[in-house]
């Protein structure tokens, strides 16, 4: 697909031109590995290499377009130089124009916070469909265009993927699509040019401080996306959070609350809480839904407002809301013949780990005893992993610490530092046992007709990532096997 240099500049910040922009370009790449002949070449200052250094490399690949912040010292004949002031934001409005700027002809719903993204992006998807609209999504789990799914590899993709998938949505006949927006996402920005009719806040707390040199900043990257939404937009935040209020601050966008224990627009009384559901009175209705837990209700609470945002019947939006299938990885169990109920969820910080504990302690009889499997990922914040230990060791009646994606970490070290955490009293209740399929195994012996076992940290992934290599690994799989194995 050929695009004009000059037609895909609109919208850039352009500080110089070198050369013509009255050239055709074949495709847009920031990965000078994957540049062909006629490409535009964007040099990307990344965490881990700088795509400036590559310049040289792409036009022997055959790049004849460069987009740079700073002009290289050789200006070689028949190739455009376009200087820029920032070429992430530069990047943004390329692919947006190269794609036929998609986000505009679709109904862009972006979800952003600590936790609970995956979940009510994944559930509006759902609730859209049930509801007979052609929709997409764009999560950390996968990207779905329609009935068609792909792998997906970033919560938040790169800017020129973002539109690629857009611009399939749009010639599909997509007519909403739900996006998590990470802060590195937003950050980054890869969700620059994006034309979003609506933002959700979900919740703020301790995460991602291995990217952001501070909380401050790390809230107020989240809040920027709220900023920069349009007085067409609407906003909806969690009220009971203490940074619900912050991210409406600047927003020119229409703004609307949720809350379970706040005055709100929208509001929830959880009635009941069982391991077969939720009974929720939202507003003045009550509705029977399959998810569990207190984090759930203020999901589902988020997920009926943006329904009735978007013009649903409210009546019609509790209907579908109580027919949701909860989200792979996400409080994902099976009950065993022992019955046995094991217990699988995505919890990687410790907000979400707390919520999830407190969930099955707040649902238990405690006649049964509660095993967590846990343990955190290499390469990332440090400072959570003796807050997330000493939550899984307070809250459990035995805690096993294993090993999560050690990436290049020495897996050992990382369960050493979530030691540190656990209080005193609570020693006794620890296990360490650094291969993760023998920490589930000792799980599962361990456990008794009624116990439950939370393995928490990996949710939905079907990989373990050991010094940069990605192995087949899936908790699901793995808990059900070794639970059959044993005859329980």
């Amino acid at each position: 697909m050929n695009r004009l240099l000059k037609d895909i500049l609109y919208k850039v910040a352009i500080e110089s031109i070198t050369g013509s922009t009255d050239i055709a370009i074949n495709k847009l790449e920031f990965d000078s590995r994957k540049l062909e002949a006629n490409d535009l070449f964007v040099a990307i200052r990344g965490t881990v290499s700088n795509g400036h250094d590559f310049i040289s490399k792409a036009i022997a690949l055959g790049a004849t377009a460069i987009v740079c912040d700073t002009l290289p010292a050789n200006i070689e004949n028949g190739v455009t130089y376009v200087q820029v002031k920032d070429t992430n934001k530069a990047l943004a409005f390329l692919a947006a124009n190269y794609f036929g700027d998609p986000s505009k002809d679709l109904k862009l719903i972006g979800i952003t916070g600590t936790n609970g993204k995956t979940t009510i992006a994944s559930l509006l998807f759902q609730l859209f469909q049930k509801a007979g609209f052609k929709v997409g999504l764009i999560s950390t789990v996968k990207i779905v265009v329609d009935q068609v799914e792909y792998k997906a590899t970033h919560t938040t993709p790169d800017s020129i993927t973002i539109n690629h998938y857009l611009a399939e949505m749009k010639d599909a006949g997509v007519e909403y699509c739900f996006m998590e927006v990470s802060s590195h996402g937003i950050h980054q920005k890869r969700t620059e040019a994006l034309h979003f009719v609506g933002g959700i806040f979900t919740n703020l707390s301790h995460d991602h401080l291995d990217y952001h040199p501070t909380f401050a900043e790390y809230r107020d990257v989240k809040k920027s996306f709220f900023d920069n939404l349009p007085a067409t937009a609407f906003s909806i935040t969690n009220i009971d959070d203490k940074n619900g209020a912050v991210m409406l601050q600047n927003t020119v966008s229409k703004k609307c609350t949720y809350a379970l224990k706040s005055y709100a627009n929208y509001r929830a009384q959880i009635l009941e809480n069982q391991l077969s559901g939720l009974l929720l009175k939202i507003n003045e209705n009550e509705v029977w839904v399959k998810l569990i837990g207190t984090f759930n209700a203020y999901n589902l609470l988020a997920i009926y407002a943006t329904a009735v945002e978007l013009g649903m019947d409210s009546l019609e939006a509790l209907r579908l809301l109580s027919d949701l299938e909860s989200v792979s990885g996400r409080f994902q169990f099976i009950v065993s013949k022992d019955n046995i109920t094991a217990i699988v969820d995505y919890a990687h910080t410790p907000d979400a780990l707390d919520n999830v504990l407190k969930t099955i302690n707040d649902i238990r009889t405690n006649n049964e005893q509660l095993i967590t499997v846990v343990g955190c990922g290499g390469n990332r914040d440090k400072t959570k992993r003796p807050i997330m230990g000493d939550i899984a060791a307070d809250k459990s009646d035995k805690a096993i610490f294993t090993s999560d994606n050690p990436r290049n970490e020495d897996p050992d070290v990382i369960i050493n530092e979530m030691e540190q955490g656990v209080a005193p009293h609570n020693y006794k209740k620890l296990l360490t046992i650094t291969d993760r399929k023998q920490a589930i195994k000792t799980a599962c012996q361990l456990a008794q007709s009624n116990d439950i076992i939370l393995i928490a940290g990996k949710g939905h992934e079907t990989y373990q990532e050991v010094n940069g290599v990605r192995h087949d690994f899936d908790d699901m799989k793995t808990v059900i096997e070794i639970l059959e194995q044993l005859g329980k």
